[in-house]
């Protein structure tokens, strides 16, 4: 006998419990649930965090800023447990109030600076450094371009295919179809652009790369929701040599690493204090 069909009611409250992996952290208010101060450690930069997408993003910005010589970028990455609702203690909402990793606190500055966001973190770090993002206006727009386009596009990706796909306590076919439909398009997409250019911002590998790799180039390598097959990732070469050539630079191998409790022990780095910890 077929369930019957949802009626959704006049006024929707919290009264049901909504399944799936994070049910247990989902709640419809922000602000703490309890007082906990973050810790500190001896960098400028602070790094709360965890090796999710967007949390792979900020890692990998800040190796690749330390293998271009810039000390400055040297920096704490702490582990967020999202699963255990670290990201809800009262010093977790002071940097992001909106309760999400990655979160970054720059302590080289007086008073010090919160950023919240992953790709508000990135343009910050790049323009901090300089580096990561060209230097010719319509070279540094298109950048741009691509790392606002990943930003809105990923929670298609996430939010939407990733968790019907996997997390959903049940398979559900429309919103299945719905967002595998969404999925090959944002890659086909990506295909089209990397057909014209070694880099989405042009010949220069910047922040645009940082920001889509983690998701879409992770995702036809066979490292995300298990899906590569499902997608039918071969029908994208220009994303697959893309994610290839960047998946072999060293400090995305070193940034994967960073804040990562699963997988290959020898994958996993769940505190970032200094260089040695990722030797």
């Amino acid at each position: 006998m077929s369930k019957p069909a949802y009626v959704p009611p006049k006024v929707w409250r919290n009264d049901a419990a909504s399944g799936g992996q994070f049910a247990s952290i989902n709640r419809p208010v922000a602000g703490p649930t309890h007082d906990k101060d973050l810790p500190q450690g001896q960098h400028p930069l602070q790094l709360y965090s965890l090796a999710t997408p967007n949390g792979v993003k900020v890692t990998l910005a800040l190796e690749e800023l330390l293998a271009l010589g810039h000390s400055g970028a040297e920096y704490d990455a702490w582990l967020i447990r999202i699963g255990e609702g670290d990201q809800f203690s009262s010093g977790f909402v002071q940097v992001n109030p909106n309760s999400k990793i990655p979160a970054l606190l720059d302590r080289s500055v007086e008073p010090p600076v919160r950023v919240f966001e992953s790709g508000s973190i990135l343009l910050y770090l790049a323009d901090k450094f300089g580096a990561l993002l060209p230097k010719s206006p319509a070279a540094r727009t298109e950048s741009l371009n691509w790392l606002f386009w990943q930003m809105g596009a990923a929670p298609y990706l996430g939010g939407g295919f990733g968790h019907f796909y996997v997390y959903a306590p049940e398979k559900d076919e429309y919103a299945i179809n719905r967002f595998t439909m969404e999925a090959k398009r944002q890659l086909d997409v990506l295909d089209r652009r990397l057909a014209e250019s070694r880099y989405l911002g042009g010949d220069e590998y910047s922040i645009a790369d940082i920001a889509v790799w983690p998701w879409y180039g992770q995702l036809v390598r066979g490292n995300l929701y298990g899906a590569a097959e499902f997608l039918a990732v071969d029908e994208y070469p220009n994303v697959q040599r893309w994610a290839e050539e960047i998946a072999q630079r060293p400090a995305v191998q070193r940034g994967t690493r960073v804040n990562r409790t699963w997988g290959d022990e020898d994958s996993q780095v769940p505190e970032r204090h200094c260089a040695a910890d990722l030797d």
